[in-house]
């Protein structure tokens, strides 16, 4: 009896760690929220807090959203406000609420082939770029910077599938990748400063354009609407999303730095900026 005992505490103490592990949810998100770092800077923090684990899916904020609506996400934590609207409002998720912002900013070689170092309108460094047919690597992956490109393109008043296999040149990838591309081949991107920050195989490229208002960069984050996905773990993924925006959430996310750099801005708690 003792032994019988002593068997069953010894399975109940090794089911302990089990049932904790179970305790997770997992996040769709966009790459640059991974890629930048700020991820294993803030994810410790909340488990510590709230001993909730968080897997990570980083992609496209397209094909995060799309995860979403497919239930393979408890949350969604992206960078495309207008997506992000469409996707509550097609009843996928549930209120959407802004949570950081940095920006975007063009980066390409020294050599500068299209003259626009040091100008801040974005639109007329892209006529500039695309007059010069000067190497511009694209992401063209769905993602929230890929359409803030396409955006700013049709801004400049320039269709850039004209030069599509010439000088503009998709690679279906994440920043960090494309970065790696850009650098490559000696050709202009459009980046968020954030991936560009924590980027390392810079090799002859250098932020050219920024300070731009057009250049705005919003994150916001969504919970998955339950009703149509009854396996969302509503009460942990809902934890999450109201860490990010309390006090303890926004002081870990301006925390974040590299090299002295803060590279998100915490607004949770202010009116959101106009991009």
């Amino acid at each position: 009896m003792l032994r019988r005992g002593l068997l069953a505490a010894m399975l109940a103490a090794l089911a302990l760690p089990a049932t904790a592990q179970d305790r997770s949810i997992t996040v769709a998100s966009t790459t640059s929220t991974e890629q930048s770092g700020l991820f294993g800077h803030i994810l410790p923090i909340f488990t510590r807090e709230t001993g909730i684990q968080v897997r990570v899916v980083a992609l496209g904020t397209g094909q995060a959203l799309d995860v979403g609506r497919r239930g393979d996400a408890d949350v969604v934590f992206v960078h495309d406000r207008a997506a992000e609207q469409r996707f509550v409002q097609e009843g996928h998720g549930l209120e959407r609420k802004h949570v950081m912002f940095n920006d975007f900013v063009i980066v390409g070689p020294a050599s500068d082939p299209a003259g626009i170092a040091g100008t801040r309108d974005t639109a007329e460094a892209l006529r500039r770029i695309a007059a010069a047919k000067a190497p511009f690597v694209s992401r063209g992956d769905r993602s929230g910077t890929h359409a803030a490109e396409l955006r700013l393109w049709q801004q400049a008043g320039v269709d850039p599938a004209t030069g599509r296999g010439q000088w503009y040149r998709e690679v279906g990838q994440g920043m960090g990748p494309a970065l790696n591309t850009a650098a490559a081949q000696n050709a202009y991107i459009l980046a968020d400063r954030g991936t560009w920050l924590s980027f390392r195989n810079r090799q002859d490229l250098k932020v050219v354009v920024e300070g731009d208002p057009r250049l705005f960069n919003q994150y916001g984050v969504m919970l998955v609407n339950p009703q149509r996905h009854a396996h969302v773990k509503q009460a942990d993924a809902q934890r999450f999303v109201d860490w990010l925006v309390s006090p303890a959430g926004q002081e870990a996310i301006a925390g974040y730095k590299i090299n002295g750099q803060q590279l998100f801005f915490p607004n949770a708690r202010q009116p959101e900026p106009v991009s």
